[in-house]
């Protein structure tokens, strides 16, 4: 048999990529719609257009599938984070960027909320096996560490402010208000879906963080 060559391994390289990226979208929309115990892999490979072996031997199993796609979906974010360029800016106009950000993605990426909600009703055994999770969220927390030292430094933010804790607190006024806003609107008779109620949150929950680090 004649031995491949690079010019010709090179296209089913980019094939195998393709296909891989076909799948972790599928899986994607699929998980995200279902959940994990609703997705279906025969559903994933009908919307990526694929055989359904294909999935199983580029990824092994629908856990070890649904892990990829919960790293695919973190490395998004902290990409786009990183496009913000919260070093270059003076601390209190990162922080508002963050979290306008942070509101803002989640809007945009529902998806993101509703996987997050699916790992943990599984407590997070997905994650927990990742080899990735940890190295690709730490940026992120230097990041924000940086900022605070210079806010503190230039005497506008308080010293001992924990960058983890703070983008915990960030990320929860964001991901509560979305998640919960269907039986939040119903509990008080408002929809707070409404522009003028989502505005509203956003400078609400800019006013808090920024209340908490400035001195």
């Amino acid at each position: 048999m004649k031995a491949s060559t690079p010019a010709a391994a090179e296209p089913r390289s980019r094939d195998a990529d393709r296909s891989q990226l076909a799948i972790l979208e599928a899986a994607r929309d699929e998980f995200s719609q279902r959940g994990l115990a609703g997705a279906r892999m025969d559903s994933i490979a009908e919307r990526a257009g694929l055989n359904k072996r294909l999935i199983y031997y580029y990824f092994g199993s629908k856990d070890d599938l649904f892990l990829a796609v919960l790293e695919g979906t973190y490395a998004d974010i902290r990409e786009a984070e990183q496009r913000l360029h919260l070093d270059e800016v003076e601390p209190v106009e990162a922080i508002r960027r963050l979290v306008s950000f942070t509101w803002h993605y989640y809007l945009e990426h529902p998806e993101f909320i509703t996987l997050l909600n699916s790992e943990n009703l599984h407590r997070a055994a997905h994650l927990k096996r990742s080899e990735r999770i940890q190295e690709m969220n730490s940026p992120l927390v230097a990041l924000l560490d940086g900022v605070l030292e210079r806010g503190r430094r230039d005497n506008l933010f308080r010293a001992g402010v924990d960058p983890v804790q703070l983008y915990i607190s960030i990320a929860s006024l964001c991901y509560f208000y979305l998640s919960n806003n269907d039986t939040l609107s119903a509990v008080f008779g408002r929809d707070l879906r409404a522009p003028k109620a989502m505005a509203q949150r956003l400078s609400h929950m800019t006013d808090l963080v920024l209340g908490y680090v400035l001195r």
